[in-house]
């Protein structure tokens, strides 16, 4: 790849002042089947998925109770434990499983506390190490969820706290209750709807970590990814995952794979220094009007 150089910006973030990992990390959803139901067709490729991610020095590992369900949990034990020291493994709890592609909130703390143990038991994990709220649940008083955050961290059960798929008002909330780490909501160069979260983020110390992190698919993003893509000898995916790392410092990245091919290129991209010139290009997105 062209154009590999000293990166322009820190590959490195500390989570809650505590845990200081690669920015470029892995996100163990697509270690999965189809729908992310049930084990994944390769299981063999899903172990060395998980093993590579360990020896390119990723030591951030993001999953699920909710990822297969629980196949996710199961398999980076399987793979992983015991764990390396440095290594960093976020689980999430707050939706069902009904089916393929099904995906019901319930973040009721009785659901939780079971969803927390049985992350706990799968992981092989006396503690988790971030532990995030999967979704805030319409049907379950706000205050009540962060309740049982606030005792299952006093519990010893999980050291940090995370949220997925919030609003600034609902951070600010949460805050009254824990201390919050890191948010996780949709977000990528072409899909800026949460470009106040990132920035109250960047402001509070939080770690954001997008997910669906490559670009939507609308024709302009994906042909400018393209076209930008040629100079480094890197493909749109690449530049679309640089272009997070270059534009927050607080911003970790989570692509998911099956594959050992598609990790290594994945994770190549945190090598790929954009220039200002590119960097603005990109940006212009946002001001087009198609950022979601």
């Amino acid at each position: 790849m062209a154009n590999e150089s000293t990166p322009a910006f820190s590959t490195d973030y500390t989570i809650g002042g505590e845990f200081t990992i690669n920015r470029m990390g892995y996100g163990a959803m697509r270690i999965t089947g189809t729908g992310i139901w049930g084990p994944p067709p390769d299981r063999e490729e899903a172990i060395r998925v998980l093993q590579r991610t360990v020896e390119l020095g990723i030591n951030f590992i993001d999953t699920a109770d909710s990822y297969g369900p629980h196949v996710s949990e199961e398999l980076i034990a399987e793979a992983l434990h015991p764990y390396p020291a440095d290594l960093v493994i976020a689980t999430k709890g707050g939706l069902l499983r009904t089916g393929p592609n099904q995906w019901p909130i319930n973040a009721h703390p009785d659901h939780l506390r079971e969803a927390l143990e049985g992350s706990l038991r799968r992981l092989k994990l006396n503690q988790i190490d971030l532990y995030q709220l999967h979704r805030v649940d319409p049907e379950v008083p706000y205050e009540k969820t962060l309740e049982f955050l606030q005792k299952v961290q006093e519990e010893g059960l999980v050291k940090h706290i995370g949220l997925s798929e919030v609003t600034v008002d609902q951070i600010k909330k949460a805050q009254e209750y824990v201390k919050i780490v890191s948010v996780q909501n949709m977000y990528s160069v072409d899909n800026r709807k949460w470009e106040e979260e990132l920035e109250y983020c960047r402001q509070q110390n939080m770690a954001f970590i997008p997910w669906y992190p490559l670009a939507g698919g609308n024709s302009e993003a994906l042909s400018k990814l393209e076209k930008i893509g040629q100079k480094y000898q890197a493909t749109k995916q690449q530049i679309a995952l640089s272009w997070l790392l270059h534009h927050a410092p607080n911003i970790l990245l989570i692509p998911g794979t099956s594959k050992v091919k598609h990790l290594e290129e994945n994770f190549k991209a945190a090598s790929i220094s954009l220039s200002p010139e590119d960097l603005d290009e990109l940006d212009q997105l946002k001001k087009a009007g198609i950022s979601g």
